[in-house]
């Protein structure tokens, strides 16, 4: 039978082969995207608004690193879009080019100091490229794996470009740990931290050259071969129209797990480096080393809480996750106000396993909910219009509130608010972890039907 074929595992060497090309790929477009975010934190507010008061400037600082979130939902859309007509792989090097040409030119930026207004102008215009870039990777990478693999362990390797967001995180506090490390704050400041952007130029050319060594999904190509035979004439629908009428459940579901999920991790990793230094009396050199650490833990459990789901399903998995991060708030300020190194370490590690929870199923997850021509689309846009409302004001919201109440009690109960939302859209979401990919169709519009026959399979 196609769908057999095409939903059974790929020969032992090819998995890993194209895992580690959604890894590396995945790994330098956060590095890309975290290395902003950090700046931001650090020395943007100087650099690119000195004029403001310098809380006023971190907030102006973030609202250029919250404009990047703006244009995720319109690379999920555009990515989305010709991912389901031409296949996940051509996109992906688009997007790999997209998002290294960004970060390169934004080391070569003048700032406010040259060229004045102009400078956080061009700076915003190039973080609109990364966050249109990233609105498409993410999609394209969780589903070249996923649709390679078969049901039994696809929590596992689906899990493994997920581990792309701490390593780049790691990656990206590391190289700034290390420049400030060695680096006085004039020097930081005036030239070293072009260093990590321009860097991004040789990071993307490793990664163009392993992307392009992998193949097209083949449910992919078995889906198109279906599509094609079964064509009558009539123009066929755009993915996103179907999405919006076979799968808005799921695209609702999707948002609402992404909520605890996306605002946590930019508290936990982002913000934290603005509290721990503002309020804590931490050094930045300190902050990032936490952070770092905590990464490191970050990236090692993602897998063993992937593997996890293959075994008792992604929706416990995920509801410990959303769960374990609401109760972590408090005891995580509370780590940090110490400013303590080691508490400090704890605070974010911890936090960072919790959310590993949640990050590791859910490309499984929320690849199982879709058809496969329009799985690239739903995928993208649940995951993407999300992060507009979560991710993207999440530094923002928690600096704001840090400069009205002083205090991190209002900051700890808008993460827990968001938990809330995941806990009740996971909650309701039907279990995926034995759907057959290949056999993942809502042609017919019954997608109740499918998802039941499928649950019933044993792993």
């Amino acid at each position: 039978m196609a769908s057999a074929a095409a939903s059974a595992p790929p020969p032992p060497a090819s998995l890993p082969r194209i895992v580690a090309a959604s890894l590396i790929g995945t790994t330098i477009e956060w590095y890309d995207f975290f290395l902003y975010g950090s700046a931001a934190a650090l020395v943007f507010n100087k650099l690119f608004f000195p004029d403001s008061d310098p809380l006023v400037g971190t907030l102006l600082s973030f609202l250029t690193y919250a404009v990047g979130f703006a244009a995720r939902p319109l690379g999920a859309l555009v990515f989305g879009h010709y991912g389901d007509r031409l296949g996940r792989k051509k996109l992906l090097v688009l997007s790999l080019l997209l998002m290294g040409g960004a970060t390169f030119a934004i080391g070569l930026l003048p700032t406010h100091a040259s060229v004045g207004s102009a400078a956080p102008v061009l700076l915003t215009l190039l973080r609109l490229v990364q966050g249109f870039a990233l609105g498409g990777e993410w999609g394209g990478a969780v589903l070249l794996v996923s649709e390679h693999g078969d049901a039994r362990r696809r929590g596992f390797w689906a899990a493994w470009p997920q581990t792309g967001a701490p390593a780049g995180q790691l990656l990206a506090t590391g190289v700034l740990s290390l420049l400030t490390a060695v680096l006085s704050d004039d020097a930081f400041g005036a030239w070293g931290w072009r260093i990590p952007f321009l860097l991004s130029g040789v990071l993307v050319i490793v990664g163009l050259w392993i992307r392009l060594s992998v193949d097209e999904s083949p449910v992919f190509k078995e889906a198109l071969e279906r599509a094609e035979s079964r064509r009558t004439g009539a123009a066929e629908k755009p993915p996103i129209v179907s999405v919006l009428r076979h799968h808005w459940r799921d695209v609702l579901v999707a948002m609402g797990a992404r909520m605890a999920e996306n605002i946590s991790y930019y508290v936990i990793t982002a913000f934290i480096l603005v509290y721990a230094t503002t309020s804590a009396g931490v050094s930045k050199q300190t902050a990032l080393n936490a952070v770092l650490i905590g990464s490191a833990v970050h990236f090692a459990v993602i897998p063993a809480w992937g593997a996890l789901s293959d075994r008792v399903g992604r929706r416990p998995v995920y509801l410990l996750g959303a769960a374990g991060v609401g109760l972590w708030m408090f005891p995580f300020f509370s780590l940090v106000d110490t400013g303590t190194f080691g508490y400090l370490v704890l605070a974010v590690t911890v936090g960072l396993v919790l959310h590993g929870a949640m990050y590791a199923p859910q490309a499984a997850f929320f690849a199982e909910m879709f058809a496969t021509r329009m799985r690239y689309s739903g995928a993208s846009i649940g995951a993407q219009f999300a992060s507009v409302a979560a991710g993207a004001p999440a530094p923002l919201i928690a600096t704001a509130l840090l400069a009205d109440y002083d205090s991190s009690t209002p900051i700890a109960l808008y993460v827990i608010a968001a938990v809330v939302l995941t806990l009740i859209a996971v909650g309701v979401a039907r279990e995926t972890r034995h759907r057959d990919l290949a056999q993942v169709e809502a042609g017919d519009g019954d997608q109740t039907a499918v998802s039941a026959a499928a649950d019933a399979r044993t792993v």
